[in-house]
């Protein structure tokens, strides 16, 4: 097989809209009459990426609440091509890859023979023949000394001599914009017209969640999906490269008239935590090449265990059958709470993978934590989310085996401490308090009709 990954680059990529992040820190500062400061950047998958812009973390993480605009260009997109194009995919991916329709939307897995998760994607299908998979930041590399090999050359070293199936990054012609939040329909329809994001089969209507349609604009194709990256309202456009600064002014400039703002890494990270009630897991910190997605939330949305057969299945499989509850769960806590362990009267439930302080609790919420921070409580206080994995399921099951998450109408929550732990890994310290969430941050309404949102 012939290596199609990229090698390790020498210093982190730049995306191909980073010259736009540097005029709207500049535009931002005249708008909001705030004085300049450099973009804080940090690596994320061997791109230099903005952390946040001249607006704060918490200011960004908010503005989901209206319109968030992401520049998600270090995403890469894979095509697969040629009449054996979902035989290959089906085989490796636990996804239902046959079975998936024309404009279909498909999130699923790339799981190693182990059962750990490599990489979590979203795959359309653009016709009978053709496949695209948008991967995560960093997995466009192939480089041993690294310990990196590129979903791409990982997938087709499963392809047999005989079948007819094309693999290509096509990352370099396309720049991939998410735009989220219940203004995202007028901000679409203001910029690209109404037929965009109507029904490619049912054209009075709305183009169903997890969805996507193809269409010209000035001459040049584009891609808009709908699968609520964040869980709220919103769309995936996929730009030409050559278009891509210029429209992405041009919805930049729209966002902040109606009230938006564009979101770095912090702000998007609160938003996948603070995605519904369960939070969105993100590749290398809730899932690892040596963690099996058994039990994670979206594990029956991205895995079909009644397909024959698929690279990882017999490692979940033994899981299954040795009864493995363990959880992914979701937690709000009066304090940042990274790298501790999580413990229930003395007892280590898991451990904390992802931490992160959110504007998006509402106070009835921080108030239940019980904190005697006053930074926490009241009207205006701030309280952190995060994502954890526990050993055990930490609550009841119905008689279906389904997590009991409300009791008479009240969301069911679990008191728990975070501790520091020492090199043996015992709790030291004060602990910092919060609770396991049945019903999470916030409402997910990504599936919700867009009937909801369409006028305002």
């Amino acid at each position: 097989m012939v290596k199609q990954g990229f090698d390790f680059p020498d210093q982190p990529r730049r995306t191909a809209v980073a010259e736009v992040e540097e005029w709207y820190q500049h535009h931002l500062a005249e708008r909001l009459d705030r004085e300049y400061a450099p973009i804080r950047r940090s690596n994320f998958g061997e791109y230099d990426m903005a952390v946040n812009y001249l607006t704060n973390v918490l200011e960004e993480a908010k503005a989901i609440e209206k319109l968030s605009i992401f520049n998600i260009d270090h995403m890469a997109q894979l095509e697969f091509n040629g009449s054996d194009a979902a035989l290959l995919l089906d085989r490796v991916l636990p996804a239902d890859v046959a079975g998936m329709k024309i404009g279909q939307c498909k999130y699923t897995l790339l799981l190693n023979e182990f059962g750990g998760v490599l990489d979590d994607l979203i795959m359309m299908r653009m016709d009978e023949e053709r496949f695209i998979l948008v991967i995560n930041a960093g997995h466009d590399i192939t480089d041993e000394s690294h310990g990196k090999i590129a979903d791409l050359d990982f997938i087709l070293s499963y392809k047999l001599e005989d079948e007819d199936v094309i693999g290509t990054d096509i990352s370099d012609q396309l720049v991939k914009i998410d735009i989220q939040g219940p203004i995202s329909y007028k901000l679409i329809t203001t910029l690209y017209g109404d037929n965009v994001i109507k029904n490619r089969h049912k054209p009075d209507k709305n183009m169903r969640y997890f969805s996507f349609n193809e269409f010209e604009h000035e001459g040049m194709n584009y891609i808009i999906s709908r699968t609520g990256y964040t869980s709220r309202w919103g769309w995936e456009l996929y730009i030409p490269v050559a278009k891509a600064q210029e429209q992405f002014k041009r919805i930049i400039e729209l966002a902040l008239d109606l009230g938006g703002f564009l979101v770095g890494l912090g702000g998007r990270d609160e938003n996948r935590i603070s995605a519904g009630n369960f939070g969105l897991p993100l590749n290398g910190s809730e899932y690892t090449p040596d963690t099996t997605p058994t039990n994670c939330p979206l594990f029956a949305a991205a895995i079909d265990m009644n397909k024959p057969a698929f690279i990882g299945k017999s490692a979940l499989e033994q899981d299954i059958k040795a009864g493995i509850d363990k959880r992914l769960v979701l937690f709000i806590t009066e304090g940042i709470v990274s790298y501790r362990g999580i413990y229930k009267d003395g007892v280590k439930l898991g451990k904390v993978t992802s931490s992160i302080n959110s504007p998006n609790v509402s106070e009835e919420k921080r108030e239940f934590i019980g904190s005697s921070r006053k930074s926490v409580t009241g009207e205006h206080g701030t309280a952190a989310i995060g994502l954890g994995w526990l050993e055990h399921n930490p609550f009841e099951c119905d008689a279906d085996g389904n997590d009991i998450l409300q009791r008479d109408g009240e969301a069911v929550r679990i008191p728990v401490e975070f501790y520091r732990e020492d090199e043996n890994g015992n709790p030291k310290g004060k602990p910092v308090i919060g609770y396991i969430s049945g019903d999470g941050v916030n409402e997910a309404t990504a599936p919700k009709p867009l009937k909801h949102i369409q006028n305002l």
